[in-house]
């Protein structure tokens, strides 16, 4: 006896069987429980940011300080998350100053840079962040949200560094 399988058969055999493979996804998930925020290393806590953007405006002009301005205090937040103590009157304020930002060309030749110092307890630490620009189609129909992009990665980046340079 010869069984002829044709194309549609073939198709409706390998949706079933994926069908049912897919079925054990759709068993509900738990949730996992929130992860506990970490300990300080030392006990130096930040009740308040302050982030000073006066040289980035005469550099860069607005609206890239008011973007810096904007991303920042949040970005710093969280790198500092486990010193973070707002409210707290015996905490030290963190004063963020932004001297220049440099949006590049693209790619790893021509990162986009931003360059700044903090001060924390009388301790002042220089910081350059640097970030690499990837050109997408979409950027060229909306400029302005592709700039505002690479500077809210700048601050990130930012963020991410002086909070390694601290080493709180």
């Amino acid at each position: 006896m010869t069984h002829i399988v044709t194309r549609r058969t073939a198709l409706m055999g390998l949706g079933t069987l994926a069908a049912s493979g897919l079925s054990g996804c759709n068993t509900p998930q738990t949730a996992m429980p929130p992860a506990p925020a970490p300990a300080p290393v030392s006990g130096l806590r930040i009740g308040s940011i302050a982030v000073d953007t006066t040289p980035l405006v005469a550099q860069s002009g607005n609206p890239t300080a008011q973007w810096a301005q904007n991303a920042l205090p949040g970005a710093l937040a969280q790198a500092f998350a486990a010193h973070m103590a707002p409210g707290d009157p015996s905490a030290a304020t963190l004063s963020v100053r932004i001297d220049s930002i440099y949006l590049g060309g693209g790619g790893p030749a021509d990162p986009d840079r931003m360059r700044g110092v903090a001060t924390l307890n009388g301790r002042q630490v220089r910081v350059r962040a640097t970030a690499t620009y990837i050109p997408s189609p979409t950027d060229q129909a909306l400029p302005e949200q592709a700039l505002q992009g690479r500077v809210n990665t700048l601050c990130q980046a930012f963020a991410y560094w002086l909070a390694r340079r601290m080493r709180l």
